[in-house]
């Protein structure tokens, strides 16, 4: 079979090299195991939180998890790998005598690694170092960081709220206040029980004038009767009567149109008066609703507070690694035999097709050279 590649004759050429083969393997895994042996320890040290949803959420969201609300999960990874909080971490465990002097970017990326768990809300931060104790707690530091980074957050985005609620509080409180104030004064300086009992007074005087001007009417009328059926003597008598009665009548009249124009000043004055109490008794009201509603809602925000944003518990600080991580012996060898197995097998394929290419132009030139 010319220009084709033939499996079975391909075996048959890896069967006849099986020596060579196995010694490509046995040497490519006995460097692997060394080199492996060679290589300093590292160990990796896990700690997990889990994220839960805000207390007053719908329960039926701890059960159906978007995907979307998983992907915003991702933003507790940001808190876990924050330059800043692993600089604070290097800084407290004294991580350069092992990491050495490179960039803190570079350093990060050799040692931490935190991810969400595919479809969960459990956050898990892991640390990889030579010494397992230090690999252990700067795992579980940065744990424990995000939750209190986590928790802070929010405690300052409740303050905030707060700080609003209480001075708006505090700004009707005194406004109140002042309007109460203002309530006082106006109740000492504009009496209005004084003026209703004169209002009162006055009624009941002008129905007594009303009465002795109804008989002072009559007196009149009686006099004048009397005049003109009277003789000349009686008459200068009924006449001064007459007289007297209709200055009686005068006066009396003249007290009932001031005591009229006194009732409505009085009244006029009463009536700014209650209309200043009603402004001002509006005006305490509303705003003792709007004192009482600001406190309820801050009460509300208050009691709220620990059921706004999500919420972080670590689950599991780690433990100190036993084994380590890094190198692995198993998959490192493995990974030689594979490679010592898999160059060979190529470097063969590719000799055993040079070769028949070459008894193929061998086997052409004597044909040639037969048939001249």
């Amino acid at each position: 079979m010319t220009g084709s590649f033939d499996a079975f004759r391909y075996i048959g050429y890896i069967r006849s090299q099986w020596r060579w083969i196995a010694a490509s393997c046995t040497a490519a895994t006995l460097i692997a195991v060394v080199a492996s042996v060679m290589m300093p320890r590292e160990y990796t040290a896990t700690a997990r939180i889990v994220i839960e949803p805000p207390g007053g959420a719908d329960v039926r969201v701890s059960v159906a998890v978007s995907p979307i609300y998983l992907e915003s999960l991702k933003t507790y990874e940001q808190f876990a790998s924050s330059d800043s909080l692993f600089q604070t971490a290097v800084d407290r465990f004294a991580l350069r005598a092992l990491l050495g002097t490179g960039p803190i970017e570079s350093l990060k990326r050799r040692v931490l690694k935190a991810a969400l768990v595919r479809n969960t809300r459990i956050l898990e931060i892991s640390a990889t170092l030579s010494d397992p104790r230090k690999a252990q707690g700067l795992a579980r530091f940065l744990a424990q960081s995000t939750v209190d980074s986590s928790r802070a957050l929010l405690a300052q985005g409740d303050t905030e709220i707060e700080r609003g609620m209480e001075s708006q509080a505090r700004e009707l409180r005194q406004r109140l206040e002042t309007t109460e104030a203002q309530w006082s004064e106006l109740m000492a300086r504009e009496p209005v029980s004084g003026l209703q009992a004169e209002g009162e007074n006055a009624i009941e005087l002008r129905a007594s004038l009303d009465r002795e001007l109804s008989d002072v009417e009559l007196e009149i009328t009686d006099a004048a009767d009397r005049v003109a059926h009277a003789g000349a003597e009686d008459a200068a008598s009924g006449q001064r009567l007459l007289a007297s009665a209709r200055a009686r009548r005068d006066q009396i009249r003249s007290q009932l149109e001031t005591l009229n124009r006194q009732s409505a000043d009085r009244e006029k004055l009463l009536s700014v008066r209650f209309a200043d109490r009603e402004r001002l008794e509006d005006q305490r009201k509303q705003e003792q609703a709007q004192l009482a509603a600001v406190e309820t809602q801050l009460r509300e925000t208050r009691g709220a507070a620990a059921y706004r944003g999500e919420r972080l518990e670590i689950v599991d600080p780690g433990i100190v690694p036993e084994r380590p991580s890094s190198p692995n012996l198993p998959l490192n060898a493995a990974a030689a035999f594979l490679l010592g197995l898999l160059l060979p097998a190529l470097w063969l394929a590719v000799a055993m097709n040079y070769r028949e290419q070459n008894e193929l132009h061998s086997l052409v030139r004597s044909l040639e050279e037969r048939t001249r």
